[in-house]
């Protein structure tokens, strides 16, 4: 009893609404934050050409390491969730940022293969899946009860924002300066938004006397222990409900058809077509600038149509785009190829916000962690196309079986977002 005593807010109870809320003034800073983060995201496809010509590694060992990063970013993410319900937000995302520094710097001085795996799959990943977006939905549900689906689409936009930002840096300074600086440069970029997350990032609305964004008043939770064991539990829980394995297996589709293979293989796949490597990447950041419009869209959508509609629509239209890209890739940039990325990018992490919902509207209290799960199959879906796709272009010397496998893909998530059930009223998931 002392324990929950100690750790309440001593902020007074608020008496009144002020007329801007510090809720939006948190999600400005996580915003930054993510922004801050995503230089990491955006490196590994600016990386497999220099390293493969600098090493002589296969495009296949380039993408191990790439897949070891992306699944350990997903695996990270449901115990970073419980990690911040027991020591806060500000110290789990503060060291994250941190192992993140230390993970791309230590490339610099890399010789082996292995020194890849260990410094940007292992350490990177681990940091990165404590930035991941159960980052996004802890602040969410803590700060905000009203506008959720809009502030979880402008929460998970910002890491397109970030890559709108620094692909194009990070791809001028590998073509005139080599790959080392631009990892040099992920690394400040980590360590300079540390601060930010310090200073303003607060963990819960009790801790300024406020009361979520268009909610009530509840004073603050005090930490929950046993953060690894409440994970699992909460998987295991989870597990014994058919939605769970629905939103898994599409976010894992989702995974493979964007980080696993359009973030990871799109800039040397169009670099096999006579593309410059600047060109490519900066297609890629303009998929960043319409990932912003389109995922705050969906946010606004999910606030008001049925969130397993929505996912049916975005993976169909997703495979649809994926089956023609083969088609369109040439060594300059001309309209159809730009309709493709406008188009692609309107739909790049468009599913998050809904996926979210329907986590919340399953699992409740839980939601944060069950997401976390969920991200875990996004990502373990996009390393074994990391992977896959490294191996594919080294055996058949393209990369068109992947485009068109991952196409079908998206049209098998499509239909199987269809079939998740609503919760009944007697708690019990369909």
């Amino acid at each position: 009893m002392a324990q929950t005593t100690e750790h309440r807010s001593t902020a007074p109870v608020p008496t009144r609404t002020p007329r801007f809320h510090r809720a939006w003034s948190v999600a400005a800073v996580t915003f930054v934050t993510i922004i801050g983060a995503a230089a990491f995201a955006s490196l590994p496809g600016l990386l497999i050409e220099p390293l493969h010509t600098e090493f002589d590694w296969s495009r296949g060992t380039i993408g191990f390491a790439v897949s070891v990063n992306l699944a350990l970013y997903g695996l990270t993410a449901p115990f970073a969730a419980a990690l911040m319900d027991r020591f806060g937000i500000r110290r789990v995302v503060a060291v994250a940022l941190s192992v993140i520094a230390a993970g791309s710097l230590l490339t610099v001085w890399m010789t082996a293969s292995w020194q890849l795996v260990l410094s940007w799959g292992i350490l990177v990943g681990l940091g990165s899946g404590s930035m991941a977006l159960a980052f996004a939905a802890t602040v969410t549900n803590r700060w905000f009860t009203a506008r959720r689906g809009l502030v979880t689409g402008i929460l998970t936009a910002a890491g397109a924002s970030g890559q709108l930002v620094f692909l194009p840096l990070l791809a001028w300074l590998v073509d005139h300066h080599g790959w080392r600086p631009a990892a040099v440069t992920v690394s400040l970029s980590a360590l300079a938004v540390v601060p930010f997350v310090w200073l303003l990032l607060r963990d819960h609305p009790a801790d300024v006397g406020l009361a979520p964004y268009g909610g009530e008043y509840a004073e603050k939770p005090a930490p929950v222990t046993g953060a690894a064991r409440r994970a699992v539990t909460v998987l295991l829980k989870a597990a014994r409900t058919g939605p769970f394995w629905l939103l898994a297996g599409t976010f894992a589709i989702c995974g493979a058809s964007t980080n696993g293979l359009v973030k990871t293989h799109f800039v040397p796949a169009a670099h096999d077509h006579g593309m410059p490597v600047t060109a490519a990447a900066g297609l890629l950041a303009v998929i960043g600038v319409f990932d912003v419009v389109g995922t705050i869209a969906s946010g606004w959508f999910t606030d008001r149509f049925s969130p397993r509609r929505l996912l049916a629509v975005y993976y169909a239209l997703r495979g649809v785009s994926l089956l023609f890209l083969p088609l369109l890739l040439a060594p300059s940039v001309h309209p159809p190829m730009i309709f493709f990325i406008v188009f692609y990018g309107l739909d790049w992490v468009a599913t998050v916000p809904p996926t979210i919902a329907l986590c919340r509207e399953h699992y409740g209290e839980d939601s944060a962690i069950v997401f976390g799960w969920v991200l875990a199959s996004h990502q373990v879906g996009a390393a074994v196309v990391a992977f896959a796709g490294g191996v594919a272009r080294d055996v058949f010397g393209s990369y068109d079986v992947v485009w068109y496998a991952s196409g079908a893909l998206c049209a098998a998530a499509a239909l199987m977002a269809l079939v998740i059930r609503r919760p009944r009223h007697d708690g019990v998931h369909a």
